[in-house]
């Protein structure tokens, strides 16, 4: 796996991982807010709580995957790969579902790290 790849993989880790946090610590914040584009009070709304703290675990499960790929795992490459793509699949999800930007907010980064893990 090339220095850029890591790098790359290791920015998508980290986004992962400030996701889950503002979807688990910062749930009703001003930024989790603006990121979502949802009102406080909404935020504050318990069901929509327990849905964020939801996927702030799974996100953060992703970036785990992600730093277990880089840095244990004996088929390091393959295990990237699959979650890259995983999350570029999701990232178009969204991006038809949701927000147009999610393919560029949320699957940017995992896209680029992909195609340079080709090279």
């Amino acid at each position: 796996m090339t220095i850029l790849t890591m790098i790359l993989t290791l920015l998508v880790a980290l986004e992962f991982l400030y996701i889950m946090y503002l979807e688990t610590v910062a749930t009703s914040s001003k930024t989790t807010g603006r990121v979502f584009k949802m009102e406080k009070k909404e935020l504050e709304r318990k069901s929509v709580q327990t849905l964020f703290k939801n996927q702030g675990v799974y996100n953060g499960l992703i970036a785990i995957g992600l730093f277990y790929g880089l840095f244990f795992a004996s088929a390091s490459l393959e295990i990237v790969r699959l979650l890259l793509i995983y999350i570029i699949l999701v990232a178009i999800y969204g991006s038809l579902t949701s927000n147009k930007k999610i393919i560029l907010t949320q699957g940017g980064l995992a896209i680029l790290a992909l195609i340079s893990s080709f090279f």
